[in-house]
This record gives structure tokens, C-alpha cells and sequence, in this order.
């Protein structure tokens, strides 16, 4: 083998070394599995929920911002999760956070799970539904009072039963 090829052996292993470290800070460390009492095979949720919400409770893809019927919602009552109907946010706390999507400050007691998520090379707290772990949104520190805290939830994601 001549200098020039171990050279470039050397330098391609190298690069590859250097992008697997990077790519590994990226997504963040290993998640804990979670398990969730409602569950169905990607095949059924596909048939119950419908492209769309499925894209966004299964897939954790986000709504277009404004496009949630939701948005308007102001009577009183619970949202709950369009995947199983678990109770999750009251409409008391609901407000307008100008983001296009449903904001809260304050999930139901046992209503939603926590997790880190480090896509797109930053670190959020992402919300799942506690019973099906359906992606709901995520968290942010940049609330009203009293708690300071905004669930940016995606409409799709929710339904809305009015009390």
C-alpha cells in the first residue's frame, strides 16, 4: 500500500469517527423505553387516527402553525387526547400564546409524560399522552402565570369535549 493510500484510508476513517460523534450528540442520549397502557399496531392507529393525526401522535410530526380549529376554542370543558381520549389540559388554561398553536399552562394532574427531545440539534421537553404516548407537543418555560410553563400543543392532536 503506498503513503498516499494509508493517507486517505487514515482520513476517511477519521471523518467518519468525527460524524459519528457529532451525530451521536445531535440526537441525544438514549432514551429509557416507555410503555403506555393503550397501545395498537402502527397498521390500526393508521386506520383509527387518519393521516393527518397520525403523522402527529404517532409520527411526532408538527401541524402547520394556525391551522387547528382549536385555535378558536374558548368554551369551557376539557381537551382530551384524539388518540384515547384521556382528559389533558382543562379550557381554563388555555390562552393565546400568538404561536398558532393551542397553548396551555397547566396539564390535568397524571395526564401527560415527559421526555427529552434533541431533534433538530437542540434540547425541548417533549409531551406525550401518559396513556398512549401519542406525541402531543412540547414544553416551553416562556408561560403565563402562574406556572410560567407553555404546552404548545398541536390541535390535531387534541379533541375538545365543551362542560
Amino acid at each position: 500500500m503506498t503513503d498516499l493510500s494509508r493517507r486517505a484510508l487514515l482520513g476517511t476513517g477519521l471523518a467518519a469517527g468525527i460524524g459519528a460523534i457529532v451525530f451521536a450528540r445531535a440526537s441525544g442520549p438514549a432514551q429509557a423505553a416507555m410503555t403506555f397502557q393503550v397501545t395498537h399496531s402502527a397498521q390500526d392507529w393508521r386506520r383509527m387516527l387518519g393521516a393527518e393525526r397520525y403523522a402527529v401522535l404517532r409520527e411526532a410530526h408538527t401541524e402547520r402553525p394556525g391551522s387547528s380549529p382549536l385555535l378558536k376554542e374558548h368554551r369551557r370543558g376539557i381537551f382530551a387526547c384524539a388518540g384515547c381520549a384521556l382528559p389533558l389540559f382543562a379550557a381554563s388554561t388555555k390562552f393565546e400564546s400568538g404561536t398558532g398553536w393551542p397553548s396551555f399552562w397547566q396539564a390535568l394532574p397524571h395526564a401527560v409524560a415527559k421526555r427529552t427531545d434533541s431533534a433538530f440539534g437542540m434540547e425541548r421537553t417533549e409531551i406525550l399522552c401518559r396513556r398512549c404516548g401519542g406525541h402531543l407537543g412540547h414544553l416551553f418555560d416562556d408561560g403565563p402565570k402562574p406556572t410560567g410553563l407553555r404546552y404548545c400543543m398541536n390541535g390535531l392532536a387534541l379533541t375538545f369535549r365543551p362542560a
